[in-house]
């Protein structure tokens, strides 16, 4: 099973994707995680994408793509993805689906984490109090909210058309919000 965990920065996507690994095998292709790695290596694709999210701005598609690509070949040995942060975009689902497909794979659903706004910027600004990461900045995490909201709404119709789209309640507790997804991924398919 693939599946994408779709929701504004801050949403709980890493932790309930991190449940998903430990629990069912999948593995877990979270752009931020992989954006992180470019950083660390010190490459030059990764001081070019440190000085984009200093800024809060999002990443090109062609660079997020590439690099999801490359780990593609990961698919074939576990139980299945969790694209966490990907795609962001239509062009980025566009192709996400087109590297699935040339590789026999799909998505399978796609799990939104609907959230509170003004509860993700508290939570934000408290992760950043203790992280200090540059992406966590709140002045930079307002910038990439209002990305989230203006790219990735036309994500919401792709895949309600593709019957894949399962609405959650992100702001529940995390035990409630990881039953549902839980269900969401046991039960029928439609």
């Amino acid at each position: 099973m693939n599946l994408i965990l779709f929701g504004p920065p801050a949403a709980g996507k890493g932790t309930q994707a991190a449940r998903l690994v430990r629990n069912r095998g999948m593995i877990q292709l979270s752009t931020g995680d992989i954006l992180r790695a470019a950083i660390a290596s010190g490459s030059e694709l990764g001081r070019r994408v440190e000085d984009i999210m200093r800024r809060g701005e999002l990443v090109t598609d062609d660079i997020v793509i590439g690099l999801i690509e490359g780990r593609l070949p990961e698919l074939d040995a576990s139980g299945g993805a969790i694209f966490d942060g990907f795609p962001r975009t239509l062009a980025q689902a566009e192709a996400l689906d087109s590297m699935l497909e040339r590789r026999a794979h799909r998505i399978d659903l796609v799990l939104r984490l609907k959230v509170d706004e003004d509860a993700l910027r508290r939570r934000i600004a408290g992760r950043f109090a203790q992280s200090g990461r540059d992406d966590d900045n709140p002045a930079a995490f307002d910038i990439r909210l209002a990305a989230y909201n203006r790219d990735t709404a036309p994500l919401i119709p792709y895949y309600e058309k593709q019957n894949k789209l399962v609405e959650i309640d992100g702001m529940a507790p995390i035990e409630t919000v990881a039953a549902t997804i839980d269900s969401a991924i046991d039960g029928p398919r439609f």
